[in-house]
């Protein structure tokens, strides 16, 4: 488990990852803004990379890796906070 490999370092990934994800809010919501046109048409491939880098977060959990779960998680977020501010607008 994450907990078992080094106390401290392990907290400050966490921590740090935690932070960039919630930076992926915003970043969402600006490329929203940004590309209108282009969540139109490629609304299934957002959808498509948002579930992939789900199942993708989860596979990395499970394989310990923290660096790539967060990766996945920021694609994630970026990709669904784009087509839910769409999808509001």
């Amino acid at each position: 488990m994450l907990y078992k490999k080094g106390g401290i370092k392990v907290m400050i990934k966490i921590l740090l990852g935690s932070i960039i994800l919630l930076v992926a809010i915003p970043i969402g919501n600006y490329l929203a803004k940004k590309t209108k046109e282009e969540l139109k048409k490629g609304q299934l491939w957002f959808k498509i990379i948002t579930i992939i880098s789900l199942i993708g977060g989860v596979v990395c959990l499970v394989l310990e890796n923290e660096v790539l779960f967060f990766a996945f998680l920021f694609i994630a977020l970026v990709t669904s906070r784009s087509l839910k501010f769409k999808s509001h607008r």
